[in-house]
């Protein structure tokens, strides 16, 4: 009895000690999930997102693409300040707390709300004085800094080989169509955010600079348009170490694969990514709500596809065309359940989160 009673004992330790690491936890972790409001209260699903279901991390935005309004996580620096301190303060592990902040169009942080003005990276490249670049790229570091931020989806590395591309050169995203302008910039910008401790993640990778239509509405097929010459931002700051993550697109582009937008594609990703550039980081998607993907792929086909493809994290912005308070509880149901039909292995699971954790020792 008093071995049973031992025995007994150790497993409940292992239990707990374990808990944290169990499959569901896992797949969570994997996870960045987006939601409304401005403050955080019981009743918002990112509370529960986060303090239970244990998600990895979240991402904020100052525009709900649904309701076309304004405002939907951030009206001021003080209340922003608030939200990300109390979302870290849900859970005992280290949240992603994630934004766009690029600067100029794709900027979160409006003047009208009380932020400081921004430029674009076509500004800074055009300008080429890497003064003002860093003088910019230190001033967005230190506002994520102060409010509480510790992931920025910048650089954008993409070239402005199409000043007419509708996503990149047209809203002057884009530093340069010379890859040696890109990586220069792009090298400041990583590095006044890591002074800060805030990680980074170059985007859209192969190279969305050449295309003539928007992921964000439907597909896009580069695969006229599209050249290697895309891929050097990505390889030089991979060989310099400067890559905390790499943000994989949905453009489609059949001189890679003939079936799969890069996100979905394990040529690009395993292929491209792991095997010919030889990086073994963190990589994301683009968002899973942009209308390349939810137009032509079901939600849980694209789970299955991306991780299988050699994804880690997934950006579940919960504002593209619809709305879903329920989306993150979903995702981890229906990957647990493609684990336990080996749809995905376990092995792919843990790949993701091992690398999830490598990130989160940097934050």
């Amino acid at each position: 009895m008093k071995k049973n009673l031992v025995f007994l004992l150790f497993l409940l330790c292992s239990f707990s000690l374990h808990a944290a690491d169990s499959l569901r936890y896992k797949i969570a972790q994997l996870l960045i999930v987006g939601f409304r409001g401005t403050e955080l209260t019981a009743d918002n699903h990112a509370y529960n997102d986060v303090k239970n279901l244990q998600v990895g991390g979240v991402i904020l935005f100052d525009y709900d693409a649904i309701s076309k309004t304004r405002g939907r996580n951030i009206t001021s620096p003080e209340q922003v300040k608030k939200l990300c301190s109390d979302l870290q303060n849900l859970t005992s592990d280290k949240l992603i707390i994630s934004i766009d902040q690029e600067g100029g169009r794709v900027n979160r942080f409006k003047t009208s709300a009380g932020f400081p003005v921004t430029v674009s990276a076509k500004y800074l490249g055009t300008l080429d004085n890497v003064d003002t670049t860093r003088f910019y790229a230190k001033k967005t570091a230190d506002l994520l800094k102060y409010l509480g931020f510790n992931v920025n989806f910048i650089p954008c590395v993409d070239l402005d080989v199409n000043p007419g591309c509708p996503v990149i050169g047209r809203v002057e995203r884009s530093f340069s169509a010379n890859p040696d302008m890109v990586v220069k910039h792009s090298r400041i910008w990583i590095e006044e955010h890591h002074k800060q401790g805030i990680q980074t993640s170059p985007k859209h990778f192969p190279g969305h600079g050449s295309s003539t239509n928007d992921s964000h509405l439907g597909l896009t097929d580069v695969t006229k348009t599209w050249t290697k010459k895309e891929l050097i931002p990505y390889d030089e700051l991979i060989k310099s170490g400067a890559c905390d993550m790499i943000m994989v697109s949905h453009v489609f582009n059949k001189k890679l694969d003939l079936e799969y937008p890069a996100t979905l594609s394990k040529k690009i990703i395993h292929g491209m990514i792991r095997n010919n550039l030889k990086y073994n980081g963190l990589v994301v998607t683009d968002d899973m709500a942009m209308g390349a993907i939810v137009a032509n792929y079901s939600f849980e086909v694209a789970l299955e596809k991306s991780i299988n493809a050699g994804v880690d994290m997934l950006i579940l912005s919960n504002n593209g065309k619809s709305y879903d308070s329920q989306i993150a509880q979903k995702a981890v149901d229906i990957m647990e359940k493609y684990v336990r039909q080996n749809k995905i292995s376990e092995q792919r699971i843990n790949e993701a989160y091992a690398r999830v954790v490598e990130l989160k020792k940097k934050l």
